[in-house]
């Protein structure tokens, strides 16, 4: 009578004869890492900037309000006063606007520029798991058919 060949046997020999390599997967890890290491910085230093921005612009607009507010002795000065505060207002608003906008021109710039950088260390990556692995199967590969 025939024996049935032992099939769970055969597939962990094929298994084992094809090693995986984790280190692939481990710099992998680590690009992310740096990666999104990067990007923290750059969206936590824009932050940053943005709040020192708003603060200041709040405390120059309470300024204008505080001399705004003070008692005048002719009514034609109150006029005069809050004409002066809204002009002074919208000329601070244009500036601290642009300079916003500076600021989210950076981040869009910084990140784009780690995005390419990131793309290209991952492509190298990549390519150099693939040539590692290829040439491990054709080891393995050979390796098993000298059995």
């Amino acid at each position: 009578m025939t024996k049935t060949p032992d099939m769970t046997a055969m597939f962990k020999d094929v298994m084992g004869s094809f090693p995986v390599d984790t280190a692939a997967m481990e710099d992998a890890f680590k690009t992310t890492a740096t990666l999104n290491e990067k990007l923290s910085h750059v969206a936590l230093n824009a932050a940053e900037k943005s709040t020192a921005l708003s603060n200041k612009w709040t405390q120059e607009t309470l300024s204008k309000l505080a001399d705004m507010s003070k008692a005048k002795a002719e009514p034609a000065e109150y006029a005069k006063a809050m004409t002066d505060f809204a002009s002074a207002s919208a000329e601070t608003a244009a500036e601290n606007m642009a300079a916003f906008a500076e600021i989210a021109k950076k981040v869009q710039m910084d990140t784009v520029e780690l995005m390419m950088a990131a793309g290209k260390d991952m492509t190298d990556d990549a390519s150099a798991a693939v040539k590692k692995a290829t040439g491990d199967i054709q080891s393995a590969t050979k390796k098993a058919t000298t059995k």
